[in-house]
């Protein structure tokens, strides 16, 4: 009787390890198959308000993805930013701020405070998104995991503090890189801009 229970017992913790592991190979071709080709476009995020968000709503534009930081030495860049965003928004640009706390805790609020900083004190009208982790580690967030460490493109690399800048193709692909020093308004990113635009859009991502 107890070698039939524990043959029984081990056929069905087989059988639980088996589905197991088909459920995360199949977790995983799931998320091979929706990033594939798209780059950017294959992630959902949550914006300030907690609302999840297709980044295949962007598709057609050309984006700017930034790490921010509300209490840091370069948090005058979102007035920049938001001149940038002005100045080529109606060229299909878009400016997409994620707020993060990982660089000496520089942006400790929640996202309700950080809400109500950029819109009262920065002005800012481009889309903000949920606080979230850029650096390298098992918390990082997804989105982030592909801008630093995808083989997709040459333009990865640990995010060394806030306000680096990723510029991203109307296809969702990585095509540049801009450090935290470089201001939004400089020229050799506003011309990486202006090229990114007037690139006409290809089916697949470059």
């Amino acid at each position: 009787m107890l070698k039939f229970i524990f043959v029984y017992l081990n056929k069905k913790y087989k059988r639980v390890v088996m589905m197991r592991y088909l459920f995360w190979f199949f977790a995983i071709v799931l998320s091979l198959e929706l990033h594939a080709g798209s780059g950017i476009h294959g992630f959902v995020v949550e914006d300030i308000d907690g609302k999840p968000q297709l980044l295949s709503q962007y598709q057609g534009k050309v984006l700017l993805i930034v790490n921010t930081a509300s209490q840091c030495g370069f948090t005058y860049q979102y007035s920049g930013l938001e001149e940038l965003y002005q100045k080529y928004q109606k060229q299909g640009f878009e400016v997409l701020a994620f707020p993060s706390n990982d660089f000496l805790g520089q942006e400790p609020g929640d996202n309700s405070s950080i809400k109500l900083f950029v819109q009262n004190k920065k002005n800012v009208t481009f889309p903000m998104f949920s606080k979230i982790r850029v650096k390298p580690g098992k918390t990082q967030d997804p989105l982030y995991q592909y801008l630093t460490q995808s083989p997709d493109h040459t333009f990865g690399g640990k995010v060394s503090w806030n306000f680096n800048k990723f510029l991203i193709s109307r296809e969702g692909g990585v095509i540049g890189r801009f450090s935290t020093r470089t201001e939004p308004m400089d020229p050799e990113l506003l011309e990486s801009v202006e090229r990114a635009l007037q690139r006409p859009q290809d089916k697949q991502v470059q």
